[in-house]
């Protein structure tokens, strides 16, 4: 399945890295893409968050209730726990559901209090599957949601399933409706090395070309993977 590798090549001469997932330095309060620092608790937070905040939205939507949240000093486990639900639902508007998605935020924040003290590091010190288990269990998290906490957040070699890399596998000939969530996750995970690096970089190339050339509407034209594509 070497083919795979060559995608992610060309899509990583074609694009360079994408300094995934945008969080928010220190001093601003706007998320930026930026090379792979140290991640703070705070930054893993924001990660989570931004996991959950972006179900059925896009990252501009996810961006604008991320500022809202950093304006009032909200990427803070405890305060999202106390804040009331409908003020944290004004503030999350933009990312659509928002009072569903303030639920979801109060409940993970719930879990890591009752359960970890509203700490990362016991969390994410479990083993991959482990992890996802516990994630999946919680009210909210779906199978996108968890694998994103687990790959950008813990920084665990696990590889995410979003629209851009369904579409875009099913040109490729990889994927077809009948194809499940792990069945296409297990074709990246089984063929590539488990990096959690590279992962990282091979999904949000794979967002970043959705975006600019694979779109729904289908244009090969000016595509530089079509010789590696079903739908040319």
């Amino acid at each position: 399945m070497n083919n795979l590798l060559d995608i992610y090549n060309k899509l990583y001469k074609k694009f360079d890295s994408q300094g995934w997932w945008p969080t928010t330095k220190e001093g601003s309060i706007k998320p930026s893409y930026h090379n792979k620092e140290p991640l703070t608790e705070t930054q893993r937070l924001e990660i989570c968050f931004g996991a959950i905040l972006t179900q059925n939205t896009n990252w501009k939507n996810v961006e604008k209730a991320i500022i809202n949240l950093n304006k009032e000093k909200l990427i803070d486990i405890r305060k999202i726990n106390k804040i009331n639900q409908e003020k944290l639902a004004g503030l999350i508007k933009s990312a659509g559901y928002f009072n569903q998605k303030a639920i979801k935020l109060k409940i993970f924040c719930a879990h890591l209090l009752e359960n970890y003290k509203g700490s990362f590091n016991l969390l994410f010190s479990k083993k991959i599957k482990e992890l996802r288990e516990e994630l999946l269990s919680i009210k909210g998290i779906g199978p996108e949601t968890a694998d994103s906490i687990i790959l950008y957040a813990a920084e665990k070699p696990i590889f995410v399933i979003d629209a851009y890399t369904k579409r875009i596998m099913s040109r490729l000939g990889y994927y077809n409706e009948k194809t499940g969530y792990d069945e296409l996750q297990n074709l990246f995970m089984k063929n590539l090395p488990k990096d959690a690096k590279l992962f990282n970089e091979y999904h949000a190339l794979l967002i970043e070309f959705g975006k600019q050339y694979c779109k729904k509407k289908t244009n090969c034209n000016n595509c530089f993977i079509t010789a590696l594509c079903k739908c040319n």
